[in-house]
């Protein structure tokens, strides 16, 4: 293996995303949002994916106005392979290349599982599971002909470790774990990089409901280290490493942003 020195190559600038063009699935509102933010404070174009017209095309003005870069607003389900197919061949078309993609668009049905319905289960895998498979299959030939590019999954920490009343999110963000090693083998050979990022317990309009609960202050709060729920731009800054040159050397691995939670 080369011992060369890597670490002072001239022109680049390890975490500047500017002429680059990110798709965030979910990118309207909540972590997607924060995401492309965050990408978009680098430098990136992004297009932002949700199935509301409006609240898409809504939230690309506001990152425009913001950050001084081109946003495009799509609306389209990540269930459906025709809207992923176009969804790639818009941002293509738009931008000229598509170097990153989020997968953050997901639900999350609780319950015990002698409540919960079939459909209920059916519905978390789809969005959750082939709704990124769909995506990643999209994008696939538009980044192997730039000879590049960034995968970044949204799986969870509950995709490596359990919580009860939760069997079809964790099963669907476990797929996703492994989803995203397999992918990562798959695509290091053309130079695109697959890896994911573990949300914790970020207070998102998906968490709203148990965010006042004791099972909330309990389980959710109180295990983590630093006692509280994350700020959405706390966010930012994994996916700005992954989506960047300063996570050129990550494959199929899992970025844990959990202030502590699984540390205990």
């Amino acid at each position: 293996m080369s011992q060369e020195n890597t670490s002072k190559l001239p022109g680049i600038k390890l975490f500047d995303l500017s002429g680059r063009t990110a798709i965030i699935t979910g990118g309207s509102k909540g972590l997607g949002l924060a995401m492309a933010e965050g990408l978009a404070s680098a430098g990136a174009n992004v297009m932002l994916v949700s199935r509301t017209k409006e609240e898409t095309e809504a939230a690309a003005k506001q990152i425009e106005g913001s950050y001084g870069v081109k946003a495009l607003g799509f609306a389209g389900d990540v269930t459906k392979k025709a809207d992923m197919e176009k969804m790639a061949k818009v941002a293509f078309d738009t931008f000229g290349s598509i170097d990153v993609l989020i997968n953050s668009a997901g639900i999350n049905i609780r319950g015990a599982i002698d409540e919960l319905e079939l459909e209920e289960f059916s519905k978390v895998m789809d969005i959750n599971v082939t709704g990124t498979w769909l995506a990643c299959r999209a994008v696939t030939p538009y980044m192997k002909k730039g000879g590049k590019g960034s995968i970044i999954n949204l799986a969870s920490t509950l995709g490596v470790v359990g919580l009860a009343n939760r069997t079809p999110y964790c099963s669907s963000k476990g797929a996703v774990v492994q989803m995203t090693r397999a992918l990562g083998l798959e695509f290091a050979p053309f130079n695109i990089n697959v890896n994911a990022i573990c949300p914790g317990p970020f207070l998102t309009e998906m968490n709203l409901p148990i965010a006042d609960t004791e099972e909330g202050k309990k389980f959710v709060v109180g295990a983590t280290a630093l006692g509280r729920w994350g700020r959405l731009e706390e966010i930012q800054g994994a996916a700005i490493y992954l989506a960047s040159e300063a996570g050129s050397y990550m494959v199929g691995s899992m970025l844990t942003v959990d202030g502590g939670w699984t540390a205990r």
